[in-house]
């Protein structure tokens, strides 16, 4: 399963979800920069457990270079796939979480969940002599409190089938159970063998879900009311997802649409989409300047199918976001 996004709208912009982003892909063209010397670079800045368990080798190392091999690990990659696959996933289900935690507890929660998958690698692979690479523990953490934070949210998601490849919306927690129940069995079935490290993903989802708990219980850092008020979104989202009901003969269909006060006040266009069974409907829908709250907009034969033809109508009720 690949997601493809998922329909809750961050209310900030994800600056530390964006920054730790972009800081990957620079670490991954210093990968690309060592050529010959990439090996070294990988078993030096990589998390290998026999650097800690066997004494003739951690000797050759400080602790210094130990404890930050426990951070660094976590910024390499192996490869243009598991970046991209890694950085997808974290731009997907990071904004959310951010918008959540604030700026500063979201990137003391991701350091800890990258640490905390990294010792779940190094118990359960004491005496490997592999490097452990990846911001997949991280992202694994992330995706737990993501789970928690929005169960009900949707995840568009690509199942390719064969030669079929079909688009289905996936309620959050059926998507990311079924994530954690993969990575179980593959953890059992690999024996703790193969480059993959399925323990660290699963104690990063783990961890993830309990760094959660912490973090809420304790109050917002200074400074973060004036981020939070920088990097607030003036705007909604351009293409909005809404899914109309009717109610016993009516035969028109409501909806709600979300804007911010300063479309609002000003005036937008929207790109409104209804999912219809496998189709998607998409309209162009102009929202007026001086809108306020619970005004409704008609929108003529977009209602439900009546007898001759004719159609009823959809009525969209705008809210403002605070």
């Amino acid at each position: 399963m690949i997601p493809l996004r998922d329909n809750i709208r961050s209310k900030n912009y994800p600056v530390i979800n964006i920054t730790i982003i972009v800081l990957n892909v620079f670490v991954f063209f210093i990968e690309l920069a060592q050529g010959q010397g990439l090996t070294r670079f990988i078993y030096t800045y990589g998390l290998v457990p026999a650097r800690y368990s066997i004494s003739s080798i951690s000797s050759h190392f400080t602790l210094g270079h130990q404890v930050f091999s426990f951070v660094s690990f976590m910024f390499l990659h192996g490869g243009f796939i598991h970046l991209l696959g890694n950085m997808w996933s974290l731009y997907i289900f990071g904004d959310n979480v951010e918008d959540k935690l604030g700026p500063f507890r979201y990137l003391l929660f991701y350091l800890l969940c990258g640490f905390a998958s990294g010792a779940s690698h190094l118990v359960i692979n004491w005496h490997s002599q592999m490097p452990t690479i990846g911001a997949s523990g991280a992202i694994a953490g992330v995706m737990g409190a993501y789970m928690v934070l929005y169960p009900k949210s949707r995840i568009l998601t690509l199942i390719p089938f064969f030669f079929f490849f079909p688009i289905l919306e996936i309620p959050a927690v059926f998507f990311l159970g079924i994530w954690f129940v993969f990575q179980f069995l593959s953890a059992a079935a690999s024996g703790g063998q193969g480059g993959i490290a399925w323990w660290a993903h699963i104690g990063g989802f783990i961890f993830g879900i309990i760094f959660l708990r912490l973090l809420l219980s304790f109050k917002q850092p200074y400074g973060t009311g004036k981020v939070r008020r920088i990097t607030k979104k003036k705007t909604s989202d351009r293409i909005q997802v809404i899914r109309p009901v009717s109610f016993g003969q009516d035969p028109h269909r409501y909806a709600t649409i979300s804007i911010t006060r300063t479309e609002a006040l000003n005036g937008t266009k929207k790109l409104v989409n209804i999912p219809e069974s496998y189709k998607k409907r998409t309209f162009r829908l102009i929202i007026p300047p001086g809108t306020s709250e619970g005004t409704k907009l008609r929108l003529s034969g977009l209602g439900r199918e009546l007898d001759g033809g004719r159609k009823g109508d959809l009525f969209l009720k705008v809210h403002i976001e605070d």
